[in-house]
């Protein structure tokens, strides 16, 4: 990949970074909120987010900078089993349709803004609502962190070189989330969107048209994986179960990261909710067809540092300089989109599930709009400083375990929603034994997303986050089994 930085596309950058951060301060007045000094109006952007705003605002933190970066590379890596985000994200939106309408609903009726906050009101449980709580925080900072890896990889291209681009460009993210809080990242994500859609358009109709066609880049790919000795254009057998795991897996913890529940419950409605489980999938053709950058990375012979360097380099190398900066300012401000909204969330936990819980109970509306906006700020410095000063393999194994961890939250989020059987202590047993056990799975297998398993005569890889949350589960059912009979259980505020 070219180091020299290219005057043209640094200038196209440049201009839209500043279109966007523009936004990102009159976005404050977007909607004429009566005031941003409450974390209904900061954190969720007053509840009020019709269908294409939550269309671009959930599409916009679903499919992050990462996600446009890390895919290509992970098929031009491994071929086919790169894939896996193609089902993953065609099963996620059954899940959404069903659930998610009725999560919203609950928080919106006891004035939730967390997945904590609807935990605590539905059980009753200190304990367990700083569970989610802290597993919140906790699997957001590296996701953070990797938007930041997905921008530095857009900066690079450019040629620019040393920390402050990155520094720069987090600290502007910072001022107008600060400034303007949900509704900066709703707003920027209309423009962010348009420029992918068109980066990716324009890519998977020009690329393959220099490269010979679709058929070259597939047989160029297939060469290219054989002459390695491995990865694929096909699955192979043994990989069946591994990928469809880690597909199920993964959708069904994509909402219960703090980032995509704070975009549904800033939804208007349940409809709403459901409107946009119809038309979210929509980005789901576009995850395919920018999944197919990575096969066209070996026909067109890159030379590169880094797998994660495929599609900047596919632009850099086949496609004038304005428009290489233009698909380059699509990926940062990709990055800056869902940051935004994952740093909000996190600081929508910190405030209602640890200050307002255990410090200052009797925070006002603004104490509380005042502290996340605070909290925020900490928390992008702290993934700023991981990718600083922390090796980037540091920040993608955290990642690993961070989709793990928000696995185990399913229980006691999804199955008060359905049913007043189970009780706190038997979903916070379960809890423990899914994030103690799948942490040690994963990390004796040398922090893989895979586990070995033997039944009997049958050996299969899976996801391991799947097999923890199976074990959760297993374990909350028995342990509530056992003990509910000689318990008092809590009448649900929400049956």
């Amino acid at each position: 990949m070219k180091s020299e930085i290219n005057v043209t596309a640094l200038s196209v950058f440049v201009f839209f970074f500043a279109l966007v951060t523009v936004m990102g301060f009159v976005a404050a007045r977007w909607r004429r909120p009566k005031t941003l000094a409450h974390l209904d109006e900061w954190g969720l952007g007053g509840r009020q987010f019709g269908t294409w705003i939550t269309w671009f605002l959930v599409g916009g933190d679903f499919y992050t900078a990462y996600t446009v970066i890390a895919v290509p590379a992970l098929v031009y890596s491994v071929g086919a089993y790169g894939f896996f985000a193609l089902p993953y994200t065609i099963i996620v939106y059954p899940f959404v349709f069903w659930v998610m309408p009725k999560l919203w609903r609950v928080a919106k009726d006891t004035g939730a803004v967390t997945a904590a906050d609807v935990v605590r009101g539905r059980y009753g449980s200190r304990t367990l609502e700083s569970a989610i709580a802290v597993t919140g925080v906790v699997a957001t900072m590296p996701y953070i962190a990797l938007q930041l890896i997905g921008m530095a990889a857009a900066i690079k291209a450019l040629g620019l070189t040393g920390e402050f681009p990155l520094i720069a460009a987090f600290v502007v993210l910072a001022l107008y989330t600060y400034s303007s809080g949900l509704r900066a990242p709703a707003l920027i994500a209309f423009v962010k969107d348009i420029m992918i859609y068109i980066a990716v358009i324009a890519a998977v109709g020009l690329i393959p048209s220099q490269l010979g066609g679709y058929g070259a880049v597939f047989d160029a790919a297939d060469a290219a994986f054989k002459a390695k000795g491995s990865g694929s254009i096909l699955l192979a057998p043994n990989q069946y179960v591994a990928y469809a795991s880690l597909a199920f897996g993964s959708a069904l913890a994509a909402f219960m990261y703090p980032h995509t529940l704070t975009g549904i419950f800033a939804s208007r409605s349940g409809r709403t909710i459901r409107k946009n489980a119809v038309l979210l999938p929509a980005y789901t053709l576009m995850l395919g067809l920018l999944a197919l950058l990575g096969y066209m990375g070996h026909a067109a012979h890159l030379k590169l540092g880094s797998n994660n360097d495929v599609v900047p380099a596919l632009f850099q190398t086949l496609f004038p300089s304005w428009f290489a900066g233009f698909a380059f300012a699509a990926i940062a401000i990709g990055a800056l989109v869902p940051a935004a909204v994952m740093s909000i969330g996190a600081a929508n936990l910190f405030t209602r599930n640890f200050w307002k819980a255990y410090v200052n109970p009797q925070a006002t509306h603004e104490g509380e709009a005042q502290v996340a906006k605070i909290a925020s700020l900490v928390v992008k410095v702290g993934a700023l400083l991981v990718i600083l000063y922390l090796p980037t393999q540091f920040a993608l194994d955290l990642q690993l375990l961070g989709g793990l961890w928000i696995l185990q939250t399913l229980p006691a989020l999804v199955f008060g929603l359905f049913t007043g059987w189970f009780t706190a202590p038997a979903l916070l047993t379960g809890w423990a034994v899914g994030l103690l056990g799948g942490t040690w799975l994963a990390w004796s297998d040398g922090l893989k997303p895979l586990h070995a398993l033997a039944l009997g005569d049958l050996h299969f890889t899976a996801y391991t986050g799947l097999i923890a949350l199976i074990a959760n589960i297993v374990v909350a059912v028995v342990v509530n089994a056992a003990a509910r009979p000689a318990m008092q259980v809590k009448s649900p505020v929400n049956p």
